[in-house]
């Protein structure tokens, strides 16, 4: 029977929930990462930006699959994928292999992969992600290194259709890091995707691009009763290039597997792509076992062999991780996890943090924190910009937020500064000296203001002192209104209430 297209993926979510109780899901994630080298995985080729580059200019005999050429391994590809391995807690062999992967595609020149399969760089770690369940523990069956096949450009015209091979990305060096079927939703998935996302990042091995594909998701789906320690058979959803596809894609699988069960139908083992247009997925061939792919050991290669001293050289240099940094700066700084969790997504934008509180040493954490989750990354997320390319330094938001907690602007006109630093550059304490922004503290100022305001306004007082409280308000806003917005808040809301409460006993005549 044909599956059923369902539209809204919201649907699948409704059948899911009706079923959770007797079903259960069972996904488990490869992870494949182009890794940040110079040159590719076994030639001296460049490696270019696919996407921008001209097709077919980083390209040689060897990663073009000519007779009688000799890969040779990359040694910095070697080491980022020991770095990844590390962080997911891997045990790293001292000795590995490369293996022939044999399938036939127009953009796979040499008609095999070379990769790892019986004895891989790495096995048995874990990867801790924090779900909306609360922390769960994924375990990691392998990393291993590959290279990457090129591309094609299918062309369809009027009168003819067909493709262009670009075998730029062909040969590049790749990580593939395999789950353990851990995974029981799709958030959990998610999460999982983005959480490691992140430590790649973190690690300097990957730009994490994903519009550039140099990082894409394949997901293995399969349900059981739930309860079960069955593994019954899966779908492989390949090269899911963003956390939206892999998350709506895994959910329209589930969906769909739900509902054979249901009709009492087996599922296949097959491997399906995913439309993101109609929100559906879509079969593309029987799923393949490792005897189809005919492996065997690239005789061109020797054994890879890594010695423990290069092991704890490299476990030496990692860098904090995200989980880590998390922790650190809940317990340092006093943050709420979200918080937390928000400034170390990105690297970048947790050593932004900190070295704004370096520069500001007696600046409170939290304000600190607030503004840069907050003002700074509504900028960057309109702006496109990192942290990197502000024209605010670390020192700049800190010389502005110390304005702040001295009271010598407000919150308000603090924004409009930050605003402005953002798009010019410069100094804060320039700016507000040459626009004359600073705050107006003096009380006498103040209560001068507040009269006028209340005089000018008869009609509001009298609403006000006839019950109508949230008059106040409004007065505070004629008030910051007259003083350009520059008024002391503080002291304007104190000084207003002390003189609507003198009336409230001595109204007017």
């Amino acid at each position: 029977m044909k599956p059923i297209k369902r539209p809204r993926a919201f649907f699948i979510i409704q059948l899911w929930c009706i079923n959770k109780m007797k079903y259960e899901a069972v996904i488990g994630l490869e992870v494949h990462a182009e890794l940040l080298t110079d040159s590719k995985m076994f030639c001296s080729c460049p490696v270019v930006d696919s996407t921008q580059a001209a097709p077919n200019i980083a390209v040689c005999p060897v990663c073009a699959g000519m007779p009688g050429v000799l890969p040779v391994v990359n040694k910095k590809a070697v080491e980022y994928a020991m770095r990844v391995a590390l962080a997911l807690e891997c045990e790293i062999a001292h000795l590995s292999l490369f293996d022939r992967k044999n399938y036939f595609y127009p953009d796979l020149p040499k008609g095999y992969q070379i990769s790892q399969f019986e004895y891989p760089l790495a096995q048995h770690g874990r990867l801790l992600i924090h779900t909306a369940g609360g922390e769960k523990e994924v375990r990691i069956l392998r990393t291993h290194l590959e290279e990457d096949a090129g591309k094609l450009t299918h062309v369809q015209s009027e009168d003819q259709s067909y493709s262009l091979v670009d075998l730029n990305r062909a040969g590049v060096g790749l990580l593939e890091i395999v789950s353990e079927p851990d995974m029981r939703s799709a958030e959990e998935a998610r999460v999982y995707a983005e959480t490691l996302h992140s430590i790649i990042r973190y690690l300097g091995v990957n730009s994490g691009d994903m519009s550039k594909g140099v990082i894409r998701f394949e997901a293995n789906v399969s349900i059981r009763e739930a309860g079960s320690e069955i593994l019954n058979p899966r779908v492989e959803i390949k090269n899911l290039n963003s956390f939206r596809s892999l998350e709506r894609a895994i959910v329209y699988q589930i969906g769909q597997q739900i509902e054979k069960m249901e009709r009492g139908e087996a599922v296949v083992q097959e491997t399906v792509g995913w439309d993101e247009t109609s929100e559906t997925t879509f079969s593309q061939r029987s799923k393949e076992e490792a005897h189809d792919y005919r492996y065997f050991p690239e005789p061109d290669l020797p054994p890879l062999v890594i010695e423990q001293e290069w092991i704890d050289q490299v476990a030496a240099a990692l860098p904090e991780l995200p989980l880590a940094k998390a922790a650190r700066f809940e317990r340092e700084y006093d943050l709420n996890p979200g918080i937390a969790q928000q400034l170390v997504q990105e690297r970048s934008t947790a050593d932004f943090y900190e070295a704004v509180l370096r520069a500001g040493p007696s600046l409170s954490p939290k304000t600190a924190a607030a503004w840069v989750t907050g003002e700074l990354s509504n900028w960057m997320n309109q702006s496109g910009e990192c942290c990197e390319e502000l024209r605010v330094s670390p020192a700049g938001l800190a010389e502005l937020l110390l304005m702040i907690q001295q009271n010598e602007i407000n919150q308000t006109t603090a924004k409009a500064v930050l605003s402005e630093l953002l798009q010019t550059g410069g100094s804060a304490i320039d700016l507000v000296a040459a626009k004359g922004l600073k705050q107006i503290s003096n009380a006498e100022d103040i209560a001068g203001m507040i009269q006028t305001a209340i005089a000018a306004h008869p009609k509001e007082l009298a609403s006000y002192l006839d019950g109508k409280e949230t008059l106040s308000n409004w007065f505070f806003g004629q008030v910051m209104r007259a003083a350009k917005g520059k008024a002391n808040p503080q002291i304007v809301r104190a000084e207003l209430e002390r003189q609507l409460n003198h009336f409230k006993g001595n109204p007017p005549s």
